[in-house]
């Protein structure tokens, strides 16, 4: 049976289209309930909607307070039966309810616990692994905790930084391997194959 995602995004959805792409092939045991945006005019919506996908605006600026905009999100979450809520470039704070404790994902375009937490998305990562100098970089597949990039990793791999590396080129290669390591982590969660012990998760 496949289990219900939530999708949740701020901008133009391209992590949403891979994970709408790869279900529709057939590659992930999910149905993907619902998409929020904390955005009215995120692209992320207008793809959903084109793939017959209930896509559900919750502006941030419409709530006084962070608790408020959250409440609001968790209604619709629950209304969907989601088992599995997948941030995909959802850029405000979520509050984690106790029973979806390790039942929300995130990716983060660096290898946490470097270049990571608040202020640390986007090109602000590349460009800080540019200026640091490092040899390495990558992604990271975790759950979400209460904090920026600080909960449990579930995956996470590895890539050159080249020595002619701009921001661009650098976001490119991290990108291709996003893609890849996003869809592994859903899966492997739809299938049932992972354990939570502490901070280390392990993948029957």
């Amino acid at each position: 049976m496949p289990i219900n995602v939530a999708v949740l995004l701020s901008g133009s959805g391209t992590t949403l289209q891979n994970i709408i792409d790869r279900t529709e092939r057939g590659e992930l045991d999910i149905t993907i309930a619902c998409v929020l945006s904390s955005r009215s005019d995120a692209y992320g919506l207008e793809r959903a909607r084109k793939h017959n996908i209930p896509a559900i605006a919750v502006p941030r600026k419409e709530f006084a307070t962070s608790a408020e905009f959250n409440a609001a999100l968790w209604q619709h979450i629950r209304e969907n039966d989601a088992q599995l809520v997948c941030n995909a470039g959802f850029m405000s704070l979520l509050e984690v309810p106790e029973d979806y404790v390790n039942h929300i994902m995130n990716i983060h375009p660096a290898l946490i616990p470097s270049f990571c937490g608040k202020g640390m998305y986007g090109h602000h990562v590349h460009e800080a692994v540019l200026n640091y100098g490092c040899k390495v970089t990558g992604a990271t597949v975790h759950f979400v905790d209460e904090q920026y990039d600080n909960g449990p990793i579930i995956l996470q791999e590895a890539v050159p930084v080249l020595d002619d590396d701009t921001p661009d080129t650098l976001a490119e290669r991290v990108q291709v391997l996003e893609r890849e390591l996003y869809p592994k982590a859903i899966q492997a969660f739809a299938q049932g194959r992972i354990r939570v012990e502490g901070r280390v998760v392990r993948i029957l």
